[in-house]
Parts: structure tokens; C-alpha cells; sequence
């Protein structure tokens, strides 16, 4: 008879066991994922500083159709609200009229680590540039969605 003993708490016990090792390590896991956040909500706009690459593809939202855009951008933020950029745009398929066009404007980075920027080109004839982004890695990488177009842009910092 011990032995049914045995077998009887072991087939209790046996699931007990197994759920609280796994709400042990599900709770380990929740309190990771919950620092990370935390971590992320630091944002502001001392997050972004110093040189991003970052490349541009999608549709400029033009009356009538989309028309292809691509190219390359080096952004840099100074960290207290300021950006400078170079970019070289390729629409549809046509070569810019300038290789390296320059911009600058202002930008907010909000603790949740989303912020939006306005960009003047002063070469361009279309009014400021708004973008929205989202900015990973704890500032090593930003995500970009111009407005008004389906055009995005992602990158890492450089320097």
C-alpha cells in the first residue's frame, strides 16, 4: 500500500509542481518584458543625438496614382530638438536635380518613445515634410512614416 500512497501524491502533486514553475517563469518573463518597457519610456528628445542612416521607400501620394519613391538619408539630431539632413530622393525613377539635397527643422520625442518632426527642404517647392516615428534600440534605431504618403523610412545611428 505505500507505494499507492506514493503514486496518489505523486499524481497530485505532479501538476501542483508544474504550475507553479510555470507561473515562476512566467512572472520572470512579464518582469523582463516590463523593464524593457520601462526602459523604452525613458524617451526624450536627448534620446536622438548624433548621425542616423536611413533608407526611404514607398509611394508619394500624388492626384491621380502613387508614384515610386527611394533614396537615402543621413540625419542628424542634436539632441535638444534640432535636425539637420542630406537626403538623395529618387522619384519615379528620375534622377534628383541635386545629389545631396539639405534640410533642417525641429523634432519631439515623447517618453512612450514616439515623436514627430517637420522638415524644410529649402530646394523643394512642396511645403514641410511631417514625419512621425517611433525610435527602438533605445535610441540606436528610429522608424519613419512621412505624412500624407506612403512613404517610410528606417535607420540606425551611425555616430
Amino acid at each position: 500500500m505505500p507505494s499507492l500512497r506514493f503514486s496518489k501524491r505523486t499524481t497530485i502533486a505532479m501538476p501542483i509542481a508544474l504550475a507553479c514553475a510555470l507561473a515562476a517563469v512566467t512572472s520572470k518573463a512579464s518582469a523582463a518584458h516590463s523593464n524593457d518597457r520601462e526602459d523604452e519610456r525613458g524617451c526624450s528628445n536627448q534620446t536622438l543625438h548624433g548621425d542616423y542612416g536611413l533608407t526611404i521607400e514607398g509611394l508619394l501620394n500624388i492626384p491621380g496614382n502613387g508614384i515610386e519613391v527611394r533614396g537615402v538619408v543621413l540625419q542628424s539630431y542634436d539632441g535638444n530638438g534640432h535636425i539637420t539632413q542630406l537626403d538623395h530622393v529618387v522619384i519615379g525613377g528620375n534622377v534628383p536635380p541635386e545629389a545631396w539635397r539639405p534640410g533642417s527643422g525641429t523634432y519631439t520625442v515623447n517618453a512612450d518613445c514616439t515623436g514627430k518632426a517637420t522638415i524644410t527642404i529649402p530646394s523643394s517647392p512642396a511645403p514641410p515634410l511631417v514625419v512621425y516615428f517611433v525610435v527602438v534600440q533605445h535610441g540606436n534605431e528610429i522608424h519613419q512614416v512621412v505624412e500624407g504618403n506612403a512613404a517610410i523610412a528606417t535607420g540606425k545611428r551611425v555616430r
